[in-house]
């Protein structure tokens, strides 16, 4: 099944941080703003979660846009999607 995932971004005093992972069913195509991934099972998509955070706990970012890149190409790239990015 394929979801696209979804996360916050927060102010903090060293940078934005992204935490608070989620995926929901696709409901349409992929667009340039929006990360899909394709999950065998919940299992696979909770231990996806699970391991974002782990990730990106310490990571800050100067930038939104530099946040929301660096995620998507980790994203992908863990999923195998290495050439959508």
């Amino acid at each position: 099944m394929v979801y696209e995932l979804g996360w916050t971004t927060l102010p903090g005093l060293k940078g934005l941080a992204v935490s608070g992972f989620r995926a929901v069913e696709a409901q349409g195509p992929p667009d340039e703003r929006s990360v899909t991934v394709e999950f065998r099972d919940q299992a696979a998509r909770d231990a996806f979660l699970k391991e974002a955070e782990a990730e990106f706990r310490a990571q800050r970012f100067s930038n939104a846009a530099d946040a929301f890149d660096t995620v998507k190409a980790w994203a992908l790239t863990r999923s195998g999607r290495t050439d959508r990015f």
